[in-house]
């Protein structure tokens, strides 16, 4: 099968190579084989090709944290079913790829609502942004929640969910295309951090109380700003450094503002409490049967042009989500 494969680490440009002769996996007790029907890429695509992720798989190998796919054999799903599901692939055998295998018991059905890109995208992003917002922040309808890289991949699901749970959302983005996409996806305002200032058009915009939920992937400039502009019993949420600078917050500023700091690795869940990852699946697939949240996939390549969609994602030049569709 083709299969793009890491022998060595660096930049995903630089080190992703298509090899048209990778031999196709063959799943073992409690897996099966998936026909890839798109890839969503991931910020940890990037960073795994780097070598700078938690997750370090052995080289050489298949890049691709999310899929959706055909089951061609194995068990089935944990779910009884066979046919069209989502999930994340089992390293080193990664999304970008014909074929792919998948742990049985972490598989989803694909929402049917979406198309093959649009599902493959609802799972790690959505879910990131479900747990958060619901689990972490405990966001409640009428809260005014902020969100950094609002057209991003992570960010336009916290957008979408934000507003689903009855929330004024603030978008924070950086250009013109972006703020676009953000005011698309529901955001009620949006702040071009490139020609703005987070903190003011924020307190200007919540007359002075400032933001309940902060929602922040990016870390360095963008929780510096949060800091500011966070409210009383506000509630910064940190997901991702995507900045590439980890901030070191001052305990003290949240003691004298009353605010809390509260961190989100979502991959905990998927082996801490996997029924809440079932569960926050069957609600977002709902949701995207009502049409309140929909991926943005903005732009659907073949599998040829994986490592330049890697490289976009990685310099936060993408908006909303690129898939990977090995049959085009």
């Amino acid at each position: 099968m083709r299969a793009w494969q890491v022998g060595a680490l660096g930049e995903p440009v630089e080190v992703m190579r298509l090899r048209p002769d990778v031999p196709r996996p063959v799943p073992g007790e409690g897996q099966v084989l998936v026909r890839v029907l798109a890839a969503a890429v991931n910020f940890p695509d990037a960073l795994m090709c780097r070598g700078h992720y938690q997750v370090r798989p052995p080289l050489p190998f298949t890049p691709g944290v999310e899929l959706c796919g055909e089951v061609v054999d194995g068990p089935g799903t944990a779910d009884g079913t066979g046919g069209r599901v989502i999930g994340t692939p089992l390293l080193p055998a990664g999304a970008f790829a014909e074929y792919a295998l998948m742990d049985a018991a972490a598989t989803f059905p694909a929402p049917g609502a979406l198309d093959d890109a649009e599902a493959a995208a609802l799972h790690i992003g959505y879910q990131t942004a479900w747990f958060g917002l619901h689990r972490r922040a405990r966001l409640a309808a009428g809260e005014t929640l902020l969100v950094h890289a609002a057209a991003g991949g992570v960010g336009s699901a916290a957008v979408q969910l934000g507003k689903a749970a009855g929330a004024t959302v603030i978008g924070v983005v950086g250009g013109p295309e972006k703020a676009a996409a953000a005011r698309d996806l529901g955001a009620d305002l949006v702040i071009d951090r490139r020609t703005g200032n987070i903190a003011a058009a924020v307190k200007e915009a919540t007359g002075g109380r400032g933001a309940d939920v902060v929602f922040d992937p990016v870390g360095g400039d963008a929780y510096t700003a949060s800091t500011k502009c966070v409210a009383f019993e506000g509630r910064i949420l940190v997901v991702g450094f995507a900045s590439g600078t980890v901030p070191a917050p001052a305990l003290n500023h949240a003691l004298v503002k009353n605010y809390s700091v509260l961190g989100l690795h979502w991959g905990l869940y998927n082996t801490r409490d996997p029924q809440a990852v079932r569960q926050a699946h069957r609600e977002l697939t709902e949701l995207a049967a009502k049409g309140v949240v929909r991926p943005l996939v903005s732009e659907r390549l073949p599998l040829a042009r994986a490592a330049e969609a890697v490289q976009a994602v990685a310099a936060g030049a993408s908006t909303g989500r690129i898939a990977v569709l090995p049959g085009l």
